[in-house]
């Protein structure tokens, strides 16, 4: 702000040179957004716009923010499947002990039972139920 620069009322009247077509622009667009004054139009756009840089230099820093704070989220969410992944194979080892325990099953059959087994988990979408089980043994 120059010498000629004059201060009233908090504020200090500067002198600018605009285009004619922007100074247009702002008498519609100050009515359209319903400002009492050309002034308070250019007050708004000025204020808005220190916004917008002041947003596009803290970029990076909201960027480490909001990159970390997803990479915690991740790997909390990571660890929840792995320990209910760790929790579901136990059972299933349970199961499958228990099941080798009580059926004798020469290596071809269980063999051509494991490529049964991948065709329907294929064909059932990795969906498969203790029902479906029923049907298939069923025929």
């Amino acid at each position: 702000m120059g010498s000629s620069d004059e201060i009233t009322k908090g504020k200090a009247k500067v002198t600018i040179r605009l285009e004619e077509k922007i100074i247009e622009q702002i008498r519609i667009m100050s009515k359209e957004d319903n400002c009492s004054s050309q002034n308070e139009f250019i007050t708004k756009a000025i204020e808005f716009y220190c916004g917008y840089l002041s947003m596009n230099n803290s970029e990076e820093f909201l960027s480490k923010i909001l990159t970390s704070t997803l990479k915690s989220l991740i790997a909390e969410s990571d660890n929840k499947v792995n320990r209910m992944l760790f929790k579901l194979a136990v059972e299933q080892a349970m199961t499958m002990n228990i099941i080798a325990a009580n059926n004798d099953m020469d290596d071809i059959s269980l063999s051509r039972l494991r490529g049964s087994c991948v065709d329907e988990v294929k064909r059932l979408n990795g969906g498969f139920s203790f029902e479906d089980a029923v049907k298939w043994q069923k025929g």
